[in-house]
């Protein structure tokens, strides 16, 4: 017998007109009663979904896509908690080291054959825990993420989710967790540290335990078909019992010289001269990250834009880089 939340899940995607989601939830409930020994049930509903799914492709002209999921907005008490967009990013947009890259790919492709996955009794990875310096790419991988799997992606607000009355952020904790479950989508939760910090730290009174332990037992519980990612730039203050609950913990670091020279190639070699080194240029950037790199070349295209020049010298790069350099140590980036 289904649960009642995937009673309500399939309802909920039904009246949605969500067809992805709904068939997904389907392939949950078949799996659940094939892991509940009815094998013969569990046959009869994969039947049921493929023949729902046939019919379909005939009655949209035999393609494979389906419909794309809608923008949804929050409503309600979410509209102060979620913010929603619908990127168009793509993994190809972004440069990585081979682990992640890998990492990334695996999560996309296993939410690609979700269905699939579920049918077996398995889950597909949807719960991710980024972690690493600023700039390096964390907020970049959640619109990815949804750029790649056609899924809006909504933000978590921590303005309007942390409040300093007792038990209203573990309240409000629960409604995003009920928009997973209703609304598939990309939730994203950056600086994850501030919900997600030791229960041991010295100045807790006991607020910081009660938000860490409603997250723990509603990530726990979570069954939805939407993702769930977690940034954070201070890892060494989460909470050890987080770390278990995500599906999959990526490392984000600082570009190396060949991931540098890629950066500002990709971004500035139409406009440089040819004698232009790039991998001189990394050897002078090393220590900035991925958004300062994008920053410092975006500044040498509109300085170019502006006095009209058709090309750029090594120089003009160098300098970029290194008033890029000096803001981010006034701004203590590194601290």
């Amino acid at each position: 017998m289904a649960s009642a939340d995937q009673l309500k899940a399939l309802l909920q995607s039904h009246l949605e007109g969500d067809e992805n989601r709904f068939y997904s939830v389907a392939m949950q409930v078949a799996a659940h009663e094939a892991k509940r020994g009815h094998g013969k049930l569990a046959e009869e509903l994969r039947a049921l979904i493929d023949q729902s799914k046939s019919r379909r492709a005939a009655t949209q002209g035999g393609g494979s896509g389906g419909k794309a999921v809608p923008i949804s907005k929050p409503r309600g008490e979410l509209v102060n908690l979620l913010s929603v967009s619908y990127p168009k990013s793509r993994l190809g947009d972004m440069v990585l080291n081979n682990d992640l890259a890998l990492q990334l790919e695996r999560t996309i492709c296993e939410q690609r054959h979700a269905q699939e996955i579920l049918s077996h009794g398995l889950s597909p990875r949807r719960k991710l825990l980024l972690v690493g310096p600023p700039g390096t790419g964390k907020t970049m991988t959640a619109s990815v993420l949804a750029g790649e799997l056609g899924l809006p992606l909504f933000q978590v607000r921590l303005d309007g989710l942390i409040t300093k009355f007792m038990g209203e952020t573990a309240a409000k904790l629960r409604q995003i967790f009920e928009s997973t479950l209703c609304t598939r989508g990309v939730y994203f939760f950056d600086e994850f540290d501030a919900i997600g910090s030791q229960r041991s730290l010295a100045n807790d009174v006991g607020e910081v335990r009660r938000i860490l332990n409603s997250f723990l037992q509603l990530i726990e519980q979570d069954n939805s078909h939407s993702l769930i990612i977690g940034a954070t730039n201070h890892p060494d203050i989460l909470d050890d019992a987080l770390f278990r609950r995500f599906d999959d913990l990526l490392h984000y670091e600082l570009p190396d010289d060949a991931h540098i020279a890629s950066v500002l190639k990709s971004r500035l070699s139409q406009l440089a001269v040819k004698n232009t080194s790039w991998k001189r240029l990394a050897s002078k950037a090393l220590g900035l990250s991925y958004a300062e790199l994008t920053r410092a070349a975006d500044e040498v295209l509109k300085t170019a834009l502006i006095e009209r020049t058709e090309k750029v010298f090594e120089r003009d790069i160098a300098q970029a880089l290194e008033e890029r350099r000096r803001l981010s140590s006034r701004l203590g980036r590194n601290s």
